[in-house]
C-alpha cells in the first residue's frame, strides 16, 4: 500500500498500477516483488550502505557490515532515513518509541512483528539525558536496560503504556506508573531453556575447564607430553554430589532437572512469598543450609530489596571449600568483592557469573582479578530462539494493551 502523499513512497506509488486478483496470476505478482524489489532496493542504497540481498537471505536490513550504526527498516511501511515505521491502518496512530533496541535486534530479529501498532521511533541506545527528548511525544515506550524513574515519568504526559523487553522490571519505577494509571507488561516466559542451558554451560567449564584446555593444546602442550593425556584443573564428576537453586522459578527448576539427569541430588529454597510446588525428588531447606551443603549453588531468583547482596561473605563463609557458585540472574544479588576474596583466600573452589552489579562491567570490579572466576557478558538470554520469542510476546503485550486488556502486567 503506496501513497501518493507519501514522500517516503510517493515515488513508488506513482508509478505502480493497480493490478485486480494480483494473487491469482504468478505474473502479476512477480510484477509486484520486482516492483518493491527495485523501490527498496533504490531506498537502502541511498547511503550506499544497506543491501537488497538482505531481504532475500531472509535477515533483517537494520544492521550489515556496511551500516554499523545506521537504522534502516523492514517493513514496506518503512522509512530508511527517519527509521519510522507507519502503519496502513490510518492516520490516527500510537506513536511507539523503542529506547534501546539493539541488543534484541543486532540484524537478525526485525521489529516487523510491531510495524502494525503505530509509528515507531528504534533507537539502539539512549542515554539518560536523551530520554526525556526522544520520549515525549511517546504514547508506548519500549525498553529493555534503560531506566524510566519517576522524575521521567512526570515529563511524559502522553505516556500511556510501557513495554519491557525482559522479565525484571526494576528499571521502572512502579510507584509513580501506578499513580498515572499506565500498564507495565514484561516477558515473563522466554529464556527458560536457554538460560538453563548457559547455567549448565558454566557448570560444566566449572567442572572441566574445555577452553583452558583447548587453548593448551593449541599452544602445543599436547604434543609436547610425554604421555597420551593430560589436565591442568581437576576434572569433577556430578553424579551424587549436590545443586542448590537459590530460587525455585521456572529456570531453576528447568536447572533441577538437568541436575537430575546428570545424577545430581537437588536442593532448593524459593524466595519469600512464592511457594511453587516442589518436585518429588527435590529437597526443600532454608537458604542456610543450602549454601552449607551444596556442592553447587546456583542463583535464580529476582533482585530485590531483599535480596539485595544477599551473598555476602556471611553466607560465603558457610560453603563448602569445593563449591562452586552460579549467578544468571541478577548481579546484584552477590556483594561481589566478597566473592572475590573468598576466591583469592580459597575459601570456596570457583564461580561463575555471567552478570554484574553495575553493566556494562566496570574496569576496576574486583571479579576481574579474582582466581578461577569465569564471567561472560549478560549472554545467558541471547539466543535467537528466545530474542524471538520476547519479541512476539512484547507484540502480544501491545495487542492485549489496545484491546483494553494488558496482559503480563507488574502493575
Amino acid at each position: 500500500e503506496f501513497n501518493e502523499n507519501n514522500p517516503e513512497t510517493g515515488a513508488a506509488g506513482k508509478n505502480m498500477r493497480t493490478i485486480p486478483h494480483a494473487l491469482d496470476t504468478g505474473g502479476a505478482q512477480c510484477v509486484i516483488i520486482a516492483t518493491l524489489r527495485a523501490w527498496i532496493g533504490s531506498k537502502l542504497n541511498l547511503n550506499g550502505k544497506c543491501r537488497t540481498n538482505q531481504f532475500e537471505r531472509g535477515q533483517s536490513p537494520e544492521r550489515s557490515e556496511h551500516a554499523p550504526n545506521d537504522r534502516c527498516g523492514q517493513t514496506f511501511h518503512i522509512s530508511c532515513k527517519t527509521t519510522h515505521c507507519k502503519t496502513s491502518k490510518g492516520t490516527n496512530v500510537s506513536h511507539i518509541v523503542i529506547l534501546d533496541g539493539f541488543t534484541l535486534n543486532p540484524g537478525d530479529n526485525p521489529w516487523k512483528s510491531l510495524a502494525g501498532f503505530g509509528t515507531i521511533d528504534i533507537h539502539d541506545r539512549t542515554a539518560p539525558d536523551q530520554l526525556i527528548t526522544r520520549a515525549r511525544e511517546a504514547d508506548i515506550l519500549i525498553t529493555n536496560k534503560t531506566p524510566i524513574s519517576a522524575e521521567a515519568i512526570e515529563q511524559l504526559p502522553k505516556l500511556k503504556f510501557i513495554a519491557v523487553l525482559a522479565t525484571g522490571f526494576n528499571i521502572v519505577d512502579i510507584d509513580a506508573v501506578r499513580k498515572r494509571g499506565i500498564p507495565v507488561s514484561t516477558v515473563p516466559v522466554y529464556g527458560t531453556t536457554t538460560v538453563a542451558q548457559f547455567a549448565w554451560a558454566l557448570i560444566l567449564e566449572l567442572c572441566h575447564h574445555v577452553g583452558q584446555h583447548t587453548q593448551s593444546v593449541v599452544a602445543g602442550n599436547w604434543a609436547r607430553c610425554p604421555d597420551f593425556c593430560y589436565w591442568h584443573t581437576p576434572q569433577i564428576e556430578l553424579v551424587g554430589k549436590r545443586l542448590g537453586l537459590v530460587g525455585y522459578g521456572r529456570i531453576a527448576r528447568q536447572v533441577g532437572v538437568i541436575g537430575e539427569a546428570f545424577g545430581m541430588e537437588v536442593f532448593a529454597c524459593e524466595q519469600p512469598g512464592f511457594k511453587p510446588p516442589p518436585l518429588a525428588s527435590v529437597t526443600m531447606c532454608t537458604r542456610e543450609e543450602l549454601f552449607a551443603e551444596a556442592d553447587i549453588v546456583s542463583l535464580h531468583c529476582p533482585l530485590t530489596p531483599e535480596t539485595d547482596r544477599m551473598v555476602n561473605r556471611t553466607l560465603l563463609s558457610r560453603m563448602r571449600r569445593e563449591a562452586f557458585l552460579v549467578n544468571t540472574s541478577r548481579g546484584g544479588l552477590v556483594e561481589e568483592r566478597d566473592l572475590a576474596e573468598a576466591l583469592s583466600a580459597g575459601q570456596i573452589a570457583g564461580a561463575a557469573v555471567d552478570v554484574v552489579s553495575a553493566e556494562p562491567m566496570q574496569a576496576d570490579n574486583p571479579l576481574l582479578a579474582a582466581p578461577n572466576c569465569l564471567i561472560t557478558p549478560h549472554i545467558a538470554w541471547s539466543t535467537l530462539a528466545a530474542r524471538q520469542r520476547i519479541m512476539q510476546t512484547t507484540a502480544d503485550n501491545i495487542a492485549a494493551f489496545f484491546a483494553g486488556q494488558p496482559q503480563n502486567d507488574v502493575t
